[in-house]
């Protein structure tokens, strides 16, 4: 028999324009869930970087607007860089709880942006990453795309941890792959607030027989700067993201949220022996499996845009 312990997800604004803030307020979150017994933590998505929602970037079709390349000029220095003083934030903050952490960030690399999950151990600090391989519509403008080399499932004591972001999750063969590795403890970083985001979890969590731990901000219009070009209006209560945070058990069961009230920290106690209950009857890469009829072929090396051969 499995321990049980304790999982949370957190659902806070950050403060997007200054990612050190953010992190701070993150390390504190990370000491509050802490002491109520969590042992892994996730928090949404951008959560450090930020997630301009209603943001055009000044790009109608076939134009960019110098007004829109200096959205972008801002973005790209409100992104975090992976040596940067947030990750040692975050670092400090898992070191002194023991807590593993699961972040959303917009991680910086040269001229581009990611939208990226750091995997942060308490004993070891940031041990793995992933960088979200599809942005979604209007973010193909501002991020760039992931590959195969960034999907890790990262064995620990409480179980296989990995994650896939925002609509990744509507990506099959992604999830297949994740399933393949034996994900336990399925973290979904969103901005997704929409009702049917919950339904989308439960699946989920019910596909692939593990535990699902989604968190998503509620902010609002006033955590943004006032000249921040939003499509969603100037009113500072304008709710641009509500929530909807929630954990979810293995046979699909909601075991915390999801949640729309403002901020807060969902908890859910996990029994790890839930996950092979659940596989009795249907494990979608073992005994469900039918690899006579369908295969997935995974890329899992790095893309480069420019590869230097024979150099000493």
């Amino acid at each position: 028999m499995s321990q049980t312990f304790r999982a949370a997800t957190v659902q806070a604004a950050s403060l997007p324009d200054d990612a050190l803030a953010s992190a701070q307020k993150a390390a504190g979150l990370i000491h509050d869930a802490a002491a109520n017994g969590a042992r892994i933590i996730v928090f949404p998505e951008a959560f450090l970087g930020g997630y301009p929602k209603g943001a055009s970037f000044g790009t109608p079709v076939g134009m960019r607007k110098p007004e829109g390349r200096e959205d972008f000029r801002r973005y790209h220095a409100a992104a975090i860089d992976l040596n940067g003083p947030e990750v040692r934030t975050i670092e400090e903050a898992t070191s002194a709880t023991g807590a593993f952490v699961v972040m959303g960030v917009i991680e910086r690399d040269g001229g581009t942006v990611y939208c990226t999950a750091l995997f942060f151990d308490g004993e070891k600090g940031l041990v793995s990453k992933h960088r979200k391989l599809m942005p979604t519509g209007a973010e193909r403008l501002i991020w760039g795309f992931g590959d195969g080399s960034t999907m890790p499932v990262i064995d620990t004591s409480l179980g296989r941890i990995g994650a896939v972001i925002c609509w990744e999750n509507y990506m099959p063969m992604m999830r297949m792959a994740m399933y393949d590795q034996g994900v336990t403890l399925y973290c979904a970083p969103t901005a997704d607030d929409r009702d049917t985001w919950a339904a989308s979890m439960r699946h989920v969590a019910l596909e692939g027989r593990c535990h699902v731990l989604s968190a998503c901000q509620h902010i609002t219009r006033a955590a943004y700067p006032a000249d921040f070009d939003c499509a969603m209006g100037d009113d500072p209560e304008t709710l641009l993201l509500r929530g909807g945070s929630m954990i979810v058990g293995p046979l699909g069961q909601v075991l915390a949220g999801p949640d729309y009230s403002g901020e807060t920290i969902l908890y859910a106690d996990i029994d790890p022996d839930d996950v092979v209950r659940a596989k009795y009857d249907f494990d979608v890469t073992g005994h469900y499996a039918r690899p006579d009829v369908f295969s997935l072929s995974v890329n899992v090396s790095p893309q480069r845009a420019v590869r230097r051969e024979g150099a000493e």
